[in-house]
């Protein structure tokens, strides 16, 4: 099957296409690069970083080899710092709208803006897929969002000193309820019911902050906005035993978590378990030779959703695409402390 339109361009030919430009997609171009593979990025995001830097930039990370601590947007920034010498080519703000495999064994795709690839591999790094967060969907919410009602965090700063009210029960309402516990003028945690999705450390950690009057928790469901002349002023909640409460705030933090979907993807034929694409462990190709899967997106025995677990899968998927590229080509592993090929690929020797 080949993918045409009357006088669209000629397909980029590429030796690998990479789909989506989150950490697991940045790093997949860092392993290919070793190898002295080049890749093409798209992302439907105007940016690189996918959903670290789009939903939690300043969201501190704590389990990244060698780096005690860093938020999202700084591991995306050290991951295109490293990507450097290998000058990936980046399509940005573009969804992959087709896909097809050639009679050739080859794949041609299509983007949501008119760009298409003729593609030797894919390597499907699209986190959750494409994904929107659940809405509070209060009458008028719609009229405040991005101003006084916010589904993600970009600039922890913007907020200090404000009164929040933060709804949700899972990881991100009470990472950042803990964030903002002492920055905050005044906070209150919303959460329709006693028991939480987050790590139990975490929540343990806000009852004491409840405890000793530094925070206030309700357990309420979302009942309507409170608006003076057209400004966001409040919001009232609903207790479980009814009673309504008005709680004053400058901002609404509201983190129900997403609508994950595969979108395309799911039409693309390729296995599917639990809504993730199924995955070997040896070199992470999906059940369509030729086209991998790293990161969130994927699914096997064991799979944890971890980005170092998802750095580990690039890893071996490069050299998966290693020997699709050149499967009479023997392998061998090279170490970039001792490889003088990789080191002049990484651009930090010239002999």
């Amino acid at each position: 099957m080949t993918i045409s339109s009357p006088g669209a361009p000629e397909p980029i030919r590429a030796d690998a296409v990479i789909i989506g430009a989150g950490p697991c997609g940045l790093f997949q171009a860092f392993e290919l690069g070793l190898l002295g593979i080049s890749a093409h990025i798209v992302d439907s995001l105007a940016h690189p970083g996918g959903q670290c830097a789009e939903l939690y930039p300043d969201k501190p990370i704590y389990d990244i080899p060698a780096l005690p601590v860093c938020n999202a947007q700084e591991l995306v920034d050290r991951l295109m710092q490293q990507i450097k010498p290998f000058a990936p080519q980046f399509h940005l703000g573009q969804e992959v709208s087709e896909f097809a495999k050639l009679d050739s064994g080859r794949f041609q795709i299509r983007t949501s803006t008119g760009t298409s690839f003729d593609a030797a591999t894919v390597v499907i790094a699209a986190g959750v897929g494409s994904f929107q967060p659940r809405r509070i969907g209060l009458e008028g919410a719609q009229d405040f969002e991005g101003e006084h009602i916010h589904y993600r965090v970009r600039r922890a700063a913007d907020l200090h000193g404000q009164q929040l009210v933060i709804f949700g029960g899972g990881d991100s309402a009470l990472d950042w309820t803990l964030e903002f516990a002492a920055k905050a003028r005044a906070l209150t945690l919303v959460h329709r019911r006693a028991d939480f999705r987050a790590v139990p450390a975490s929540v343990a950690r806000m009852r004491e902050l409840v405890a000793a009057g530094h925070i206030r928790h309700l357990e309420a469901l979302p009942h309507s906005l409170i608006v003076e002349d057209g400004r966001l002023t409040g919001v009232n909640v609903k207790s479980t035993d009814g009673v309504v409460h008005a709680l004053p705030a400058d901002k609404l933090l509201v983190f129900f978590g997403l609508h994950p979907k595969l979108g395309p993807i799911a039409e693309w034929g390729l296995a599917l378990e639990k809504k993730a694409l199924l995955v070997d462990t040896e070199k992470f190709e999906t059940s369509l030779p030729g086209v991998f899967a790293v990161g969130d997106i994927n699914f096997y025995p064991g799979k944890k959703k971890l980005i170092l677990s998802g750095f580990h899968e690039a890893a071996l998927a490069a050299f998966g695409i290693q020997h699709h590229l050149f499967p009479e080509k023997k392998q061998f592993l090279q170490y970039t402390t001792t490889s003088p090929i990789m080191q002049r690929r990484l651009g930090v020797t010239s002999s």
